[in-house]
């Protein structure tokens, strides 16, 4: 089956696959929840802490900020470019991260 039958999420998985045989030190993942379903994102967002067991760093860029503050070990916040925000998600309060994120 050639992977361009495959759904958005089920692509988005070989592509997992494909990034991850070569034993990488780190996978840097852009929007990895855009325009899938709720629970392919949930899969994809589980793998997140095997793949960290396993010794690979992850760097995710994700709009989905609560999503990624639940598998973030570090939090960058950017705006046109410049970092606004930065700590642990423990550390963070809420508020801050709004404003980092939307500029208000």
């Amino acid at each position: 089956m050639p992977a361009t039958s495959l759904s958005g999420g089920q692509q988005q998985m070989v592509a997992f696959g494909r990034a991850l045989i070569s034993n990488p030190r780190l996978l840097m993942c852009d929007e990895v929840s855009l325009g899938l379903a709720p629970t392919i994102i949930k899969d994809i967002y589980g793998i997140f802490p095997v793949i960290k067991e396993a010794g690979t760093s992850i760097m995710v860029v994700e709009q989905d900020v609560q999503r990624a503050l639940s598998v973030a070990d570090r939090v960058y916040c950017f705006m046109e470019g410049r970092v606004t925000l930065t700590g642990k998600p423990s550390e963070l309060d809420p508020v801050d991260i709004r404003q980092a994120y939307f500029g208000t």
